[in-house]
């Protein structure tokens, strides 16, 4: 239980309002009979069996009444918040100190106080241990085991009963110091001295539910109004600004021009003006191929075209806006002039064509109906409940009315070809050469990997002519799974690797899924594969049969000839990585895919600088920024909710460690960091052990125990405030952070990044 503003030493006031928190959560609990049992502490804590529950509970009930009173409650945390290191380290000696006669005679303990209390005998049966619970002194390694065992558990690791051997040893030797087969209390203490960070921190987490609430601070100013945040965002706020300027320019004009009319008339045209652009800019927004082509050159540094997609989006919503506003200030004109004519009802100006109200042929008002409908429609099936929800395909389907849109807009506003003539044709060139591209030959997917966590890995033959930049993503079709639809999806291999395309493709929706549980099935027969196809697998046979017998995992391994179709490359914000200096590049789970690719990209130009001398054989490395590449230093930040999770690239990590330790063995140039969320932290008291064991264990492997590399895992989330106070410190030059993965920890990133004057990146499809 950490105190209510960290691990400083409360004030009194501090203290009044955490004792009166404390009292009513314990109340809240309890009940009519003021005690807290086993099962209601469990329950309390949300865990259904939980040996350090058990554990803790033990220890809080110094009565050995097998209840918890508000007194033994608060008399056990406070000692935990206000007691000293020795106090602390002692609650955690106990906690390991699980003595089997010591837990079997506290059973017959409880059981004679609660007969005695039931006759109204006093309780007066104890058994002789120190204030807080059973202690019979001394660690055994048996003991020690079973904590460890548990401490894996609650971390969510899952390790071969021999690694776990390993790991108790570990501790075991480093903390007996005299070799007398048991660790003691001081033995203890002195091996945790080797850990400061554990001594700085050490508190209890297991009594999470009996936080305080947080002390309410001092307003701060807010995000967007500080010099850090018009730094990092100024491409997109002038971008904005003119974007705004322009629309109410074009609205001014356009209202000026038709001043004499009613001013119902005056908005309607004002806002038609408005449509007219922004349904064209819609267009714009999504040139792909054009928007790529840009990013390689000095427009980039001007215009925020990392934020097209979220542009586009936002634009939508200005079009459905608009419309709105045009539609009811028409049908406003309308109602008016029904009531100054008297002849004819609101409904023949809406629904009957009327020369004179524009559009060809009279039909503006119906058009413009019509127009408002699938725009409605497009809106609420491309909003992220239901593309997030699994279901792509609705949005996709109901997204290509667009085509609809266009022709109705040309057939509703005179003047909208002018506006839309040059976008329409770069949009229509680029979904004709587009389209050529796709079904000028159909590619193969040569190999299938499916991957813990419903991943599929897709290695796919590359085209001949197909050049890509590190991180960048293709649309990717698939007939056998879905004809029609075309799916976005960073390619994780490196552009050097020459013969074929990787895909790694996690399972989240109706096409993914179905992707997913395609390969899964038995292998059915297949077409003769083309001469390629045929000379990839038999070229890469025997390498995944030494990978399926050295992993176990040769089930999930297939060769395959299916056909599919890749649109693309287009580019995204990491095609900046290598004009930096310090790169950060941070990934959340599947968000690793395009760092995978610029990983190994960076990795093949690091064998392109080696030199050696042909008469002595003496091998040196170039100096490593070129024209391509200024980086000094990449910190890759790889954060993971469980083990598993690390298996979908381990491999690959592996092996950029291994030549790096080649090439560089001295200060290294790629630092990685790997963070597992479902691992309890350094600082948390049932982790402690589980922690300095896998240290110990690591220092003299010289790898981890949960991934294999050489890099140690971390447990929890990362600190980002000393992350990037790290980064700041090593003075490399000047930092870019690129982030994949999910959108809220993105916020957060972004803010540090902001305090730092950091510049950030994220990945936007």
């Amino acid at each position: 239980l950490c105190p209510p503003a960290g691990c400083r030493t409360m004030s009194a006031a501090e203290d009044a309002e955490w004792l009166q928190w404390v009292t009513k959560q314990f109340g809240s609990i309890a009940g009519e009979d003021k005690e807290i049992n086993l099962e209601e502490f469990k329950t309390a804590l949300q865990v259904k069996e939980s040996f350090f529950a058990e554990r803790f509970f033990t220890l809080f009930d110094s009565d050995r009444s097998g209840t918890i009173s508000l007194e033994e409650l608060l008399k056990a945390l406070s000692l935990l918040v206000h007691g000293n290191e020795t106090d602390k380290l002692r609650f955690l000696f106990q906690v390991y100190d699980v003595d089997g006669k010591m837990m079997k005679n506290r059973l017959i303990c409880i059981f004679l106080n609660k007969v005695a209390r039931q006759h109204g005998y006093p309780l007066g049966i104890q058994v002789l241990a120190s204030p807080l619970g059973f202690s019979s002194g001394s660690i055994d390694p048996d003991e020690l085991c079973m904590v460890l065992r548990w401490c894996l558990r609650e971390s969510a690791i899952a390790l071969p009963e021999e690694r776990l051997g390993d790991l108790t040893l570990a501790l075991f030797e480093a903390a007996d110091k005299d070799h007398s087969g048991s660790i003691t209390f001081e033995e203890l203490r002195e091996e945790l001295q080797g850990f400061p960070e554990v001594m700085e921190n050490l508190t209890i987490s297991a009594a999470s539910w009996l936080k305080p609430p947080p002390p309410m601070e001092r307003s701060h100013r807010p995000r967007y109004l500080t010099r850090a945040y018009w730094h990092n965002h100024r491409s997109k706020l002038a971008f904005l600004g003119g974007y705004t300027a322009l629309n109410l320019l074009l609205f001014a004009l356009a209202a000026l021009r038709h001043a004499g009319l009613s001013g119902w008339v005056v908005v309607a045209r004002g806002c038609g003006q408005c449509l007219n652009f922004n349904c064209s800019f819609l267009a714009v927004l999504m040139l792909r191929r054009c928007l790529t082509w840009l990013r390689a050159t000095p427009v980039a540094k001007v215009l925020p075209l990392d934020q097209h997609v979220i542009f586009h989006q936002l634009v939508g919503y200005v079009v459905l806006a608009l419309a709105a506003v045009h539609t009811g200030a028409h049908v406003a004109n309308f109602s008016r002039l029904a009531r100054q004519d008297g002849r004819h009802a609101l409904a023949e100006y809406l629904l009957s064509a009327r020369h004179g109200v524009g559009g060809l042929g009279g039909t503006a008002s119906q058009t413009g109906l019509v127009l408002q409908g699938l725009l409605v429609t497009m809106l609420a099936f491309s909003s992220p409940c239901v593309r997030r929800s699994g279901h792509f395909e609705v949005f996709y389907w109901t997204h290509l009315s667009y085509i609809s849109v266009w022709t109705l807009l040309i057939l509703h506003g005179p003047h909208f070809w002018k506006w839309f003539a040059v976008p329409g044709c770069l949009f229509a060139l680029e979904k004709v050469v587009g389209l050529a591209w796709r079904r000028a030959g159909g590619l193969r997917i040569v190999e299938v990997n499916l991957l813990p966590s419903k991943v599929t890995h897709l290695v796919i033959e590359r085209p001949q002519f197909f050049h890509y930049k590190p991180g960048d993503y293709v649309y990717l079709n698939i007939p056998a799974i879905a004809t029609y639809e075309w799916h976005p999806f960073t390619i994780s291999s490196a552009p050097e690797q020459q013969e074929t395309l990787w895909l790694h493709i996690r399972s989240l929706g109706q096409w993914t899924n179905k992707l997913y549980e395609y390969f899964q099935q038995p292998e059915s027969p297949s077409p003769e594969p083309k001469p390629l196809s045929r000379s990839l697998r038999e070229k890469r046979f025997q390498r995944w049969v030494q990978v399926g017998v050295s992993t176990g995992l040769g089930e999930t391994h297939r060769l395959c000839s299916i056909k599919c179709y890749i649109d693309g490359p287009y580019g995204t914000p990491t095609r900046r990585i290598f004009t930096s200096e310090h790169a950060v590049l941070i990934g959340a789970g599947i968000g690793i895919t395009p760092f995978a690719s610029i990983l190994q990209s960076i990795m093949y130009r690091y064998r392109r600088r080696k030199q050696s001398c042909p008469s002595c054989h003496y091998s040196w490395w170039e100096d490593l920024r070129d024209e391509e590449m200024t980086l000094r230093k990449v910190d890759f930040i790889w954060i993971n909710r469980d083990q598993k999770h690390f298996e979908w690239f381990v491999s690959l990590l592996t092996k950029l460690e291994m030549e790096q330790a080649e090439q560089e063995p001295g200060e290294q140039f790629l630092e990685m960091h790997m963070y597992m969320t479902s691992a309890l932290s350094k600082n948390d008291m049932k982790a402690i052990g589980l922690q300095m064991a896998l240290d110990l264990l690591a220092a003299k492997e010289q790898r981890d125990s949960i991934t294999g590399l050489r890099t140690r895992t971390q447990p929890g989330r990362p600190d980002w405030s000393k992350v990037f106070g790290k980064v700041a410190e090593e003075k490399k030059g000047k930092v870019q952070v690129f982030f994949c993965g999910s959108p809220v920890l993105a916020k957060v990133i972004r803010a540090h990044c902001e305090h730092f004057g950091f510049r950030f990146f994220k990945e936007n499809f």
